[in-house]
């Protein structure tokens, strides 16, 4: 059996995201999933989820949801001063829904990206063993006013498990970004290496789940290369100086040189970034085996 929520307004952009998917890249399919995946786990365990169930991601502008039977919800990540009828609700803790209740997201007081997890995930098409939402591949790339999305009623009473969660919100709020050296990180001149992790860099309007960018251009001449492998997290160098951060929706091999690699902290913490917030690169050295 399926409950229904409906979408009254639908943010600016909101989709549902998993973990992603993986083993398809060789056929040029992103990986997707959701941006900040700490916030995500943290969902799923105060709601007694698996770690992958999938969530709602909601960015910059949060939707406006009307429920239409029992459940648990959970909100993590960016504080969008979520109420329920009108009643501000907490960050990171279980809470009940009922039948004809309406959740409603504001704009983010910190942060740039919040997470809704409900009891046992959305209910949403699996492609390519993800129901990460991606435009061009699934039916939908972002919630729409009017649509319908789907989850399973809650059934049984709460259970107390005694337990507790140490949750780490200082990222959200952090301007370090962690990097490690890329492949072709050697190839710039010491004096550049020194300017790259001395400068605080701006994050461009223009960004958004397949990359951000930074407003400052890094000079530099570095050739291009021959094409290929890139990630989520990998940071290439334009010939003009643009330094382009590959997010979760980025293609699967480039042509710039690749000269550092986010560590997946250093993506979580970019990933709630306002656009016009200025931050800086830490670098980390790889450990040695």
């Amino acid at each position: 059996m399926k409950a229904e929520i409906e979408v009254l307004q639908p943010g600016l952009f909101s989709s549902i995201q998993d973990l992603g998917r993986f083993g398809f890249q060789k056929y040029g399919v992103p990986q997707s999933g959701v941006m900040d995946r700490y916030a995500m786990r943290i969902c799923n365990m105060v709601l007694g989820n698996y770690e992958n169930a999938s969530v709602l991601e909601i960015t910059m502008q949060g939707p406006h949801f009307k429920f239409y039977k029992t459940t648990s919800i959970a909100i993590s990540g960016a504080d969008f001063s979520a109420k329920i009828n009108g009643k501000t609700i907490p960050l990171n803790e279980r809470i009940k829904v009922s039948a004809g209740d309406e959740l409603k997201f504001g704009s983010p007081a910190s942060g740039f990206r919040a997470y809704l997890g409900i009891h046992d995930g959305f209910i949403s098409e699996e492609l390519m063993d993800s129901k990460s939402w991606y435009e061009g591949l699934t039916e939908y790339s972002k919630l729409k006013k009017g649509m319908t999305l789907y989850y399973s009623p809650e059934k049984s009473k709460e259970r107390d498990t005694f337990s507790s969660l140490k949750i780490d919100s200082d990222y959200i709020r952090s301007k370090k970004i962690e990097v490690f050296p890329g492949p072709e990180f050697d190839k710039l001149p010491e004096e550049l290496q020194k300017t790259l992790f001395d400068s605080d860099f701006t994050i461009e309007e223009t960004s958004n789940r397949m990359a951000v960018q930074f407003r400052e251009d890094f000079e530099n001449d570095l050739e291009a290369i021959i094409t290929g492998p890139v990630m989520p997290g990998t940071v290439q160098l334009t010939p003009s100086g643009k330094m382009i951060l590959l997010m979760r929706d980025c293609q699967t091999t480039g042509g710039y040189p690749r000269i550092l690699q986010l560590s997946e902290y250093g993506i979580q913490v970019l990933a709630q970034k306002i656009p016009g917030e200025k931050v800086y690169l830490d670098k980390k050295e790889y450990p040695d085996f």
